[in-house]
């Protein structure tokens, strides 16, 4: 069965960095589109950054846009959300994502992890 599990999360300063990480298991990983999402207190789900099935191809949010970076390893069926440059805003609840075949660039995840807390205070 398909699993998606989030790890990495925690407190930090502004201006510091994390390094979220995604393990896959249960489906061929390198044939699918993966993707971040975010839910801050109050606020929507919103799209963070997604990645091409092979990794050539990347899209940021603009609120997050130069400051981190989404990456995969098809060998180890991974995918890596590097954070830097930190801000409170970039508090909340973090979701690694399966999109569905043949819908990308559209929104449409079919599989959702249970999310890691990541938490920006001074």
């Amino acid at each position: 069965q398909v699993q998606l599990v989030e790890s990495g999360g925690g407190l930090v300063q502004p201006g510091g960095s994390l390094r979220l990480s995604c393990a896959a298991s249960g489906f061929t990983f390198s044939r699918y589109v993966m993707s971040w999402y975010r839910q801050a207190p109050g606020k929507d789900n919103e799209l963070v950054a997604d990645i091409s099935s092979g990794g050539g191809t990347t899209n940021y949010a603009n609120s997050v846009k130069g400051r981190f970076t989404i990456s995969r390893d098809n060998d180890k069926n991974t995918v890596y959300l590097q954070m830097n440059s930190l801000k409170p805003e970039d508090t909340g609840v973090y979701y690694c994502t399966r999109i569905r075949i043949g819908v990308w660039p559209a929104k449409s995840p079919d599989y959702w992890g249970q999310g890691t807390q990541v938490t920006v205070s001074s």
